[in-house]
Formats: C-alpha cells, sequence, structure tokens
C-alpha cells in the first residue's frame, strides 16, 4: 500500500525511499560466498558480474573497457563523449585533470567535431579485444549515431539520459518512437532511465531487452528539482517487469540501478529492491586504468548549455587496478573495493545463491 502524506491544503505527495534508508535482512540460513552465483545473462550476452560502468570519459578509457570486460562485467563507451573527438584522448582526459575538474574545459573538449572513423576504429579496438561491446548514445541523437556505432562493432546499445521517455519530442524535429526505432535495430537495447513505474512499463513496451532506473551521479536536484528516490524507483520498476511480464506471456526486462552507489553494501540493495544489475560510477573512478585517475565526471557534465554534473576527486592509487577493486583482496573496511566480495557476502549472510532468488530478501526502513 503506497503512502501519501499531505503537504498542503488540497496537495499530496507520496513517501519514497532512497537507498540509506532502508537494510538487508537476513531470513533464512547462512550459505558460503563460494557458492553464490552473481551470473547475469541478458540477451544473447553472459557476464560473470552484474556489473556495468556508467558510460563517461572518466572511466572509458579503450584499457578501461577492455579490463572490464576481462573481468566479468561491461564497460559502456559514450560514443558522444571524447573517444570520437580527440585524436589523442590521453591529452584530453590529462587537460580535465590539470584543470581540476572545470566544467567549462570539459564543455570546450565536447565541443569539438564528431569524427565517425576516429570512434569507429576506437569501438574495434575494443571489439577486437573479445570482449563484449556497450555503446552508449543519447536520446536527441540516437537515430543520427545509433547506426553508426553498430556497424563499427557495437553489440548492445545504450539509449540513455539522466530521464528519458519512450518517445522523445523536439520542436521542429521528427518525434523518437522508441518502439519503432529499437524495432529496426538488430541488437539489444537498453534504455533509461526511468524513476517511476509508468515509464518504465513504457519502455518496456518499447521492445527494450533493459531499463535503467536513475541517472547516474548529477546534479538534478539542484538544476531541475528532480531527485529520484532510488530504492522506491528500483521496486516501482519491478513491479512493472512482472505486469509487463504477464503482458507479454513471459518477456522478461532486465532493470539496472544507476545512482549514487557508494559501496558493496548499496550494490547489494540495489539487487534486493529489484534490479537485475548495478550501473557504476564513482567506485570504479580509483581504478588505475579508469581515465580520469581518481578524478569523476558524468557525460552530463560536458552539456554545451545546461551540465548537470560536474567533475569531482574521488582519489586514485597507482597500484589499484580494476581486477583488485572488483575482485579483491580488499584491506577496506567500507566496502568501497572488492566489490564483487561485498555482493557475494551479502547474499550468503541473507541465504541466497543466485540473482534473481536474492531479488526477494527482506527489507526494513530505517
Amino acid at each position: 500500500m503506497r503512502d501519501f502524506v499531505e503537504i498542503g491544503i488540497g496537495r499530496e505527495a507520496r513517501r519514497t525511499f532512497d537507498l540509506d534508508q532502508i537494510s538487508l535482512v537476513p531470513t533464512r540460513r547462512t550459505r558460503s560466498s563460494q557458492d553464490v552465483d552473481t551470473t547475469w545473462h541478458i540477451d544473447a550476452y553472459t557476464f560473470d558480474l552484474p556489473f556495468v560502468s556508467h558510460p563517461t570519459d572518466a572511466l572509458a578509457t579503450p584499457e578501461f573497457v577492455i579490463e572490464m570486460g576481462k573481468q566479468g562485467g561491461l564497460g559502456v563507451i559514450n560514443a558522444e563523449g571524447l573517444w570520437g573527438r580527440h585524436e589523442d584522448l590521453d591529452a584530453a582526459l590529462a587537460e580535465i585533470r590539470e584543470a581540476a575538474g572545470d566544467n567549462s574545459v570539459i564543455q570546450r573538449l565536447h565541443a569539438a567535431p564528431l569524427n565517425d572513423a576516429l570512434l569507429a576504429e576506437r569501438i574495434a579496438q575494443v571489439r577486437d579485444s573479445g570482449v563484449t561491446v556497450g555503446v552508449r548514445v543519447s536520446p536527441q541523437n540516437a537515430r543520427e549515431v545509433a547506426p553508426k556505432v553498430i556497424e563499427a562493432g557495437a553489440e548492445i546499445l545504450f539509449i540513455q539520459g539522466t530521464l528519458i521517455s519512450a518517445e522523445h519530442v523536439a520542436t521542429g524535429g521528427e518525434p523518437l518512437n522508441l518502439k519503432e526505432f529499437i524495432g529496426s535495430l538488430e541488437v539489444p537495447v537498453i534504455a533509461g532511465g526511468v524513476a517511476d513505474y509508468t515509464t518504465a512499463l513504457h519502455l518496456m513496451r518499447t521492445g527494450a531487452a533493459g531499463v535503467i532506473v536513475g541517472g547516474g551521479v548529477n546534479t538534478n536536484p539542484e538544476t531541475v528539482g528532480i531527485d529520484v528516490p532510488l530504492a522506491t524507483a528500483i521496486a516501482d520498476a519491478a513491479a512493472a517487469r512482472r505486469d509487463y511480464l504477464d503482458e507479454t506471456g513471459g518477456r522478461y526486462v532486465h532493470i539496472l540501478a544507476d545512482g549514487e552507489l557508494r559501496n558493496s553494501g548499496d550494490i547489494a540493495k540495489v539487487i534486493g529492491c529489484g534490479a537485475d544489475a548495478a550501473v557504476l560510477g564513482p567506485l570504479l573512478a580509483a581504478a588505475a586504468e579508469a581515465g580520469g585517475k581518481g578524478w569523476y565526471w558524468p557525460a552530463t557534465a560536458g552539456h554545451p548549455r545546461f551540465p548537470r554534473g560536474f567533475a569531482q576527486f574521488d582519489g586514485a592509487e597507482e597500484d589499484l587496478h580494476l581486477e583488485l577493486l572488483l575482485h579483491g583482496p580488499s584491506s577496506d573496511p567500507f566496502g568501497q573495493s572488492n566489490l564483487a566480495g561485498g555482493l557475494r557476502r551479502a547474499m550468503a549472510k541473507c541465504g541466497y545463491t543466485d540473482l534473481k532468488t536474492f531479488q526477494k530478501v527482506g527489507l526494513a526502513v530505517r
């Protein structure tokens, strides 16, 4: 039963919950973490870990994306970022770091023209390594950019913004109807972010293989007054998935949670709320392979007129590679490395051995 409160005469608001307001409740016998299976299957692709990197140049160098795949996750390339705009990608990233994250520098670098051949070359480098290639395009530019990145080798297409709907409408332009667009593509599409049941259900009906809940780490609360209560939003999207499963006679759509995930405990919580995978941003910024070398900024920081993200330094260690961040061993007692180990232990402590059944774990409101 949903809980509504009166915020004034004639105006009500729904009470919602974020991750820090809930906790997992062990109600079954415990298991050994060695018996836990974190395998994630989506469409024809299988990953050892339910971890996806947020599509930002702060993470995704070619080396990072390749290593993310080798370690069992999925690294996502931002097709509209720096990869196809600057021949010397390392120099562009270094300029952002040296400017201490000045947004005007990020915007200027993103204003360079997109070189389709350069972008295709870098996507091919990842494809040739043998890992699964995930590429993100914005809803505004999907019709133009998506066919190019698919031709270059993208195997999973992300149509991602901080908030999107099933139909993107622009005055003077042709609306992007995602149902028609996704139906015309030969690769699975993951679309989002969404914040409510209705939009999640609409995106599922477009034929998307996955729906992203949340918009990553951004300044939407400060800039447009929208703050996604991630625990509630995931649960709502999971309810939409159940209804869509009944509606279609068995078509399952995956839910990916993309919000302010600060530790392995938050990763466990999003799975417990109903997500199939977690989109990781700042948690991976400290990896030696990451482009920001400890600096992190979301893709929205490069918007030319209205950025909804900024660069911040989250720390870096020269010898902290993705393998250690994801698999350990770790000496960190706060769950910011050995992320897979933290998830496995959470599942084991609550008595679950696979991701799908872990979505039924007991939850408590703090």
